[in-house]
């Protein structure tokens, strides 16, 4: 059942969809899962599919970009959240982007890190599950053919990158252990546990200064909650009729450029050294994840989660433990904060340490949202 306050598209039947697949994402099964478990199910529901099997890094980005959609019904991911990203930012830089972004965009889970599926399997009201279980159930969701819209938050960094992130940003132990388990995809997403208890070995601070906007204390107004139903492009308010150039990218109405302190009503955290900051939109940070229980899709919310240095490593693997139940906030742990912002600033002392976007590495530098 839907929750209340959304609104739900449908898609047409007969329905053609554009499929994106990459074969090298997880451990390297997803045109075989497609074959097998996607297609029959999609047969039947009567939706039509054309895959598009990428052959290298950026090749989805392209097609998506410079293709005429309006031949599909539906964009149809089959992959990690990596691909994702890739088509979240292909879309973006179309001159026509504001239509094409209405293009209903699924996810089917054929990498070793599916944190939107699993989000989306968590939103559905599905029980926890993985693997096969996770895609049939994705593949179900594309079958019955309800979609809503989802935030995206604008990133940019100082050196004038520009991205468009559906999932989170993180810098520290998080990051880390994304990048340096790369190196064991083939065990899919047990490649995650490894790498955390290498990065718990050596595990490292950070300093840099992190800033934010609290979700209540918007614009230095009295605190007030936003309207759910009221409309959002990209985790903000739309600017009135004429205030952008056709076609131009979405202004980020919250933020000042990165060179200028922040505003005085945002809050500047008093520590300065982090083990980890993790800006996350969506419930799931991996499969066995389940980081921000109380995210939805289309909250206007970006839920940040920092970790003050001082931490045990004992404390720590407890942590993520608890993690994969969405039970790490009961732990009462002194240096785990979480807080609900509309926009934050991180500013690294220097460049050291890894930063992702959703699950992607970034050269380390100040980067606002």
């Amino acid at each position: 059942c839907p929750p209340p306050g959304d609104s739900y598209g449908v898609l047409p039947r007969p329905c053609h969809a554009l499929v994106l697949l990459n074969p090298q994402s997880g451990s390297g099964r997803a045109l075989d899962d497609f074959q097998a478990v996607v297609q029959p199910m999609l047969a039947e529901a009567d939706i039509a599919t054309t895959v598009f099997v990428t052959e290298r890094p950026h090749h989805a980005h392209e097609k998506v970009r410079d293709e005429d959609l309006s031949q599909w019904d539906t964009l149809v991911v089959m992959s990690g959240d990596g691909l994702l990203f890739e088509v979240v930012n292909g879309l973006m830089e179309r001159p026509d982007w504001k239509e094409a972004m209405k293009k209903p965009l699924c996810i089917l889970p054929g990498g070793s890190g599916n944190a939107l599926a699993a989000s989306i399997n968590y939103y559905a009201g599905y029980d926890h599950v993985a693997k096969k279980k996770l895609l049939t159930n994705c593949a179900f969701i594309l079958c019955k053919g309800l979609y809503t819209q989802m935030d995206l938050v604008s990133l940019s960094t100082a050196s004038g990158k520009r991205f468009f992130s559906f999932l989170g940003f993180g810098w520290g132990f998080i990051s880390d252990v994304d990048i340096d388990s790369e190196k064991y995809r083939w065990l899919g997403s047990a490649r995650f546990t490894l790498g955390t208890l290498q990065c718990l070995a050596k595990l490292r601070v950070y300093q840099g200064r992190l800033s934010y906007l609290p979700m209540a204390a918007e614009q230095g107004s009295s605190p007030a909650r936003r309207d759910p139903r009221a409309p959002l492009t990209n985790g903000r308010v739309p600017q009135p009729a004429g205030m952008e150039a056709p076609g131009s990218p979405p202004h980020d109405s919250l933020l000042l450029p990165l060179g200028q302190p922040v505003p005085p009503h945002w809050t500047v955290v008093p520590e300065e050294e982090f083990v980890l900051v993790y800006a996350i939109y969506q419930s799931h940070l991996g499969t066995n994840l389940l980081m921000a229980p109380a995210a939805r899709l289309h909250d206007g919310c970006i839920h940040l989660f920092y970790m003050k240095a001082g931490i045990s490593r004992v404390t720590l693997l407890k942590l993520f433990l608890a993690m994969s139940r969405g039970t790490h906030l009961d732990l009462n742990c002194p240096h785990l904060c979480y807080v609900p912002v509309r926009a934050f600033r991180l500013e690294p002392r220097v460049a050291a340490g890894i930063m992702t976007v959703d699950g992607e590495a970034l050269a380390c530098e100040p980067v606002q949202g």
